[in-house]
C-alpha cells in the first residue's frame, strides 16, 4: 500500500439512526428483539433440517444455507448497533470498520449465489421432474453451496482492500449505521471514480448473472407451469417455488433501490432505511416465509418440538 494515500484517520464515527436520547432505549429493544427473532427463526431452520432425514434434499440443503449467511450477515451489523444505542459509544477503528464492511459484503455476495442455485434447483424441480435427482445429486449440491462461498469471499477482498487506500482527510463521521460502500466513498477526500469502476464491475461479474439465473430459472418456471393443464397441478408445482420466489423479491428490491440509483440521486437518510430492510428485516423474514408457507418445515418442526 501507498504511505501516502494512508489515511489520517484511526477510527470512525458511525452516526447510526438517531441522535435524539429519547429513542435509544426504544431502538435498542426493537432491533434486539429483531436480532433475537432472526437468529432463533435461522438457527431452527438450519436445527429441523438436520433433524428431519426428510428434510434431507437439494432444497432444504440450500435453505440451511441461506440461514447461516443471513445470521452470519446480520451479526456483522446488529451487535455493533446495538452496542451504539446501549451504550452511545458511536466510534468504531479503522481496522473494526473495513472487516464490517469487507464481511457485510461477502455474506451478501455468498446469499446471492445460494439464491440462485436456489432458483436452479427450483428449475429443475419444476421443469426436468424425472431427471431432478441426477441432476442435484449430493455432491453437485455440495459443490454448488462450497462454490458460492468460496468466490462469495474473494471479489469483496479487492474491494476493500482499494477502499482502503483512499484519504479520510475532511471528516471521519459516518452517517449511517455500519460502514457500508457508498457512505465510505462519500466520506472520502480521494478520487473514487476508478474504485466505483471496480466496484460497477465486480456487480457486472458476479451479482449480475447470479441474478440472471435466478431470473432466466423463473422464466423457464412460470412458463412450465403455464403449460400444466389441471388447477391442482399448477397449485402443486408453484408451491414448491414460491417461498423461494417471496425471499428473492424481498432481498434484491432494495437492494435494487440502492445500488442501481446515480450517485447523483443518492440520499443517505432514505439508503438507511433501504439498508435496514436487507440487513436486519430480510434475515428475519426469510424463516417466518419458509416456515409459514411450507408444510413440511411446519411438521419437522412439531416433530422437534415433540421431542
Amino acid at each position: 500500500m501507498n504511505l501516502e494515500n494512508m489515511t489520517m484517520v484511526t477510527e470512525f464515527i458511525i452516526l447510526g439512526l438517531s441522535d435524539n436520547p429519547q429513542l435509544q432505549d426504544p431502538l435498542f429493544l426493537v432491533f434486539l428483539l429483531i436480532y433475537l427473532i432472526t437468529l432463533l427463526g435461522n438457527l431452527v431452520i438450519i436445527t429441523v433440517t438436520c433433524a428431519d432425514p426428510r428434510l434431507h434434499t437439494p432444497m432444504y440443503f440450500f435453505l440451511s444455507n441461506l440461514s447461516l449467511t443471513d445470521i452470519c450477515c446480520t451479526s456483522t451489523i446488529t451487535p455493533k448497533l446495538l452496542m451504539i444505542f446501549l451504550t452511545g459509544d458511536k466510534t468504531i477503528s479503522y481496522v473494526g470498520c473495513f472487516l464490517q464492511l469487507y464481511f457485510f459484503i461477502s455474506f451478501a455476495c455468498v446469499e446471492v449465489f445460494i439464491l440462485a442455485v436456489m432458483a436452479y434447483d427450483r428449475y429443475a424441480a419444476v421443469c426436468d421432474p424425472l431427471r431432478y435427482s441426477l441432476i442435484m445429486n449430493q455432491r453437485v449440491c455440495v459443490l454448488l453451496a462450497a462454490a458460492s462461498w468460496i468466490i462469495g469471499f474473494l471479489p469483496p477482498e479487492t474491494i476493500t482492500a482499494s477502499i482502503t487506500r483512499l484519504s479520510f482527510c475532511a471528516s471521519n463521521k459516518i452517517n449511517h449505521f455500519f460502514c457500508d460502500l457508498l457512505p465510505l466513498l462519500k466520506l472520502s477526500c480521494s478520487d473514487t471514480a476508478t474504485i466505483q469502476s471496480l466496484i460497477f464491475v465486480s456487480a457486472a461479474l458476479i451479482s449480475v448473472p447470479a441474478f440472471l439465473v435466478t431470473l432466466i430459472s423463473y422464466i423457464y418456471i412460470i412458463s412450465a407451469i403455464l403449460r400444466i393443464r389441471s388447477a391442482e397441478g399448477k397449485h402443486k408445482a408453484f408451491s414448491t417455488c414460491s417461498s423461494h420466489l417471496t425471499v428473492v423479491s424481498v432481498y434484491y428490491l432494495p437492494a435494487f433501490c440502492i445500488y442501481l440509483r446515480p450517485n447523483s440521486t443518492y440520499s443517505q437518510e432514505q439508503g438507511k432505511i433501504i439498508s435496514l430492510v436487507y440487513t436486519t428485516v430480510t434475515p428475519m423474514l426469510n424463516p417466518i416465509i419458509y416456515s409459514l408457507r411450507n408444510k413440511e418445515v411446519k411438521n419437522a418442526l412439531r416433530k422437534v418440538i415433540r421431542r
